[in-house]
This record gives structure tokens, sequence and C-alpha cells, in this order.
């Protein structure tokens, strides 16, 4: 299990993150979603154990992360610009991993070079962005790590190898409860494969929950009425996230239980009357609009 406890970090003067809380179980695909600059990347570098937290507990299986060489061989950190050692090939960057990770195996690393079409004796500098992505999945899964962190890890993979490698994810998810943290801005990606949702904004953890319930509690609605606008009261009642009007139909975002939505709507009689099911894109749209943030850059 991974946690971070009241967690503050600071750079200079620069909060980057603030009184986080964070939780994942093991066996979990956990998505972290944020603006610009909202404090993933510090987030995830603070649990690989590259960054000092300030204050607070960051702790994988009820041990601190930091300088833990024991446990940091248990998991995997996969930047969103992979490293590798200059002049090396992916076959040596494997005797590398294999000195550092008692998990590895290496019939594994053979067969994923195979399922990929990895030239293994090819300097791994002279390959794509892309490619390089893949050696570093490869090197990865190959380790077997407990917990694996991702960031941006499915950008520059072509469509057929971003479905190989979720397939692999889930597999060891599934197979060997594999834990994973996967930090992205492409919102399809995360909704895929995910089942845990972290929102983050401003150094701030804004929300934290399971996928399904994120959606369950915000709802897209369709109504029009005879006379052609909504009840005023029904506005109070709603406090709709979003209001849109589309010809003779209005369109509101609405949090809260559905039951008791439709039971409201209901009882002011409309010629239409639709409940929609929302994004993850969407969702993050108006809860991030919710809080002022304006939506520029961020979605892919």
């Amino acid at each position: 299990m991974i946690e971070m406890k009241g967690i503050s970090k600071k750079f200079d003067h620069y909060t980057a993150l603030e009184n986080v809380n964070l939780s994942i179980n093991k066996g979990s695909i956990y998505g972290l979603i944020g603006s610009n600059g909202a404090g993933k990347t510090t987030l995830i570098k603070l649990l690989a154990g590259i960054y000092r937290q300030d204050s607070g507990e960051v702790t994988i299986n009820n041990e601190s992360v930091f300088e833990n060489i024991s446990l940091k061989q248990k998991v995997f950190y996969i930047p969103d610009q992979p490293y590798f050692f200059s002049q090396y090939t992916a076959k040596q960057m494997a005797r590398f991993y294999k000195s550092c990770y008692p998990t590895w195996e290496e019939a594994r690393f053979q067969n994923l070079a195979e399922l990929f079409e990895l030239n293994v004796n090819k300097k791994i500098q002279t390959f794509s962005k892309g490619w390089q992505r893949q050696i570093a999945f490869i090197l990865a899964l190959s380790s077997n790590p407990q917990f694996l962190i991702l960031d941006e890890p499915l950008d520059g993979l072509d469509p057929v190898v971003r479905k190989k490698v979720k397939n692999l994810l889930i597999h060891d998810v599934a197979e060997r409860e594999m834990t994973i943290l996967i930090s992205s801005h492409n919102l399809r990606e995360i909704e895929d494969i995910c089942d845990h949702i972290g929102i983050i904004h401003k150094g701030t953890l804004l929300i934290e929950k399971e996928l399904d319930d994120l959606k369950d509690d915000i709802h897209k609605i369709q109504v029009a009425y005879k006379n052609g606008t909504p009840p005023e009261k029904l506005l109070l009642n709603l406090n709709p996230l979003h209001t849109e009007k589309r010809g003779s139909v209005y369109l509101f975002i609405v949090r809260g239980d559905e039951d008791e939505i439709e039971r409201k709507i209901q009882q002011t009689t409309p010629v239409i009357f639709d409940m929609l099911p929302l994004t993850l894109e969407e969702i993050f749209i108006y809860e991030m609009g919710d809080i002022g943030y304006a939506i520029k850059n961020v979605l892919v």
C-alpha cells in the first residue's frame, strides 16, 4: 500500500505540495490528473524516493521510501523522459537492471523483446522517442516490480503499441497484484485503465475517489419545457456547475445523488428529460471550472 500523510514540499519560496494525503491500495491502478504545474511530478518523485518531503510521511508497505534501498528494489519509476546510460544497448541496460532488481526475469525480457520486435543489440540513444519508451516498459515489466510509477507513460506510442502496453499492465495487476500510479494529461487513457482517480490543483489534492464513484457523483442532464425555460426554483435546487442552452434544450452539469436529482426535475414536468454519461475529461473540466480554473491546453 502507498500512503502520503500531510505531505508538503517547497522549492525555495515556491510551494509545490501543501498538506497532501493520498492512499493507493495494493493491486490498484491509480490515475493522477491535474492542471499544468499542479504538483503531479513532484508528488511522483516523492513516491519514487527521488525527493524528500519537507513535512509529513511517504510510505510504501509502512516503510519510509527515501534512501530505502531494499524498498526501492520493489519500485520501478518511468519518468516522462526515460533515461538510459549513454552508448548502452537494450541488452546492456537489461544487465544493469538485473543487478538492481532481485525479481528480474530474464526469460520475460527475451519474450517482451520478441513481442515488441526490439533489436536488443542496438544502442538505445539511436531509437526514436516512442521506441525508447517501449524499451523502458520492457525493462520495467521484466523487473517484476510490486509498484510501478509512470509519468506520461503512453506519450509518443502508436495506437497498436499503446494497446499492447495497457494489456501487459492490466495482466500484471491481475496476476501479481502489482500497484500502479499513472500521471497523465491524456484523460481518455486514464479512464480506460484506472480504477481510482486523484485530481490535484496548485499543490492540493482536491478529489480522491474510485472512478465509478466519481462518475456517480456528477451528472449531465438535458431538459426542455413547453414554455421554453426551466423553472427558476429548479435552478436554485440543482445549483448546476454548468448551464448551456442548445436551441430549446437546456444542458445542466449537476453534482449530487442521481435519484434525488431526477425527482426534483420530474416534479417540474419537463417535455424532455435525459441523463447522459460523462467522460472523465468532462468531469475534470467541470470540477476544475468550479474552482475557477481556465481549462486551456491541458487535455489531449
